[in-house]
């Protein structure tokens, strides 16, 4: 068994990344007493920052066209190699932003009129940010009803 040298946390000797806090190896062979340090500490808590804005900026849709797309996939490239936890959050995010581009088609073409909108416009706006305060929190949160397009990647899982 080794410990994260992010967080201190049990990882299992093949991962590559730390289930806990996402952080990749090297993992250190030390003991699970010995406090993580504060440099990681910080980083982790960037890592939910961000994992925040990138949630919360799915909503930039409203106030610019085509923003609530554009601007969590750029914090989601230009993030995901400093802070490998990004890289879940940012296929979360862009898993629902593509989901909800289908069912709002499938809304229109089918004209299921005015209630099936008001339901998607709100899950648009819950889901974000039920998924920024998990993110927030450390929690990396799947949008329900989100398609996964974009699965994790061997080396995460």
């Amino acid at each position: 068994m080794s410990f994260c040298i992010s967080c201190g946390k049990n990882v299992e000797v093949e991962s590559t990344f730390c289930v806990s806090c996402g952080a990749r190896k090297p993992l250190a062979q030390n003991s699970p007493s010995d406090p993580p340090r504060e440099v990681s500490s910080a980083t982790e808590r960037d890592a939910q920052h961000w994992a925040m804005f990138l949630h919360l900026s799915v909503l930039a849709g409203f106030l610019i066209p085509l923003a609530g797309l554009v601007v969590p996939i750029m914090i989601w490239q230009i993030k995901k190699d400093q802070l490998p936890l990004i890289d879940a959050h940012g296929r979360n995010a862009m898993n629902w932003i593509i989901s909800e581009v289908i069912y709002w088609t499938i809304c229109f073409i089918l004209t299921l009129g005015m209630p099936m909108a008001a339901v998607l416009g709100l899950l648009g706006i819950i889901f974000p940010v039920v998924a920024a305060i998990k993110g927030n929190n450390g929690v990396v949160w799947k949008y329900p009803l989100a398609i996964p397009f974009f699965r994790p990647s061997p080396k995460m899982v």
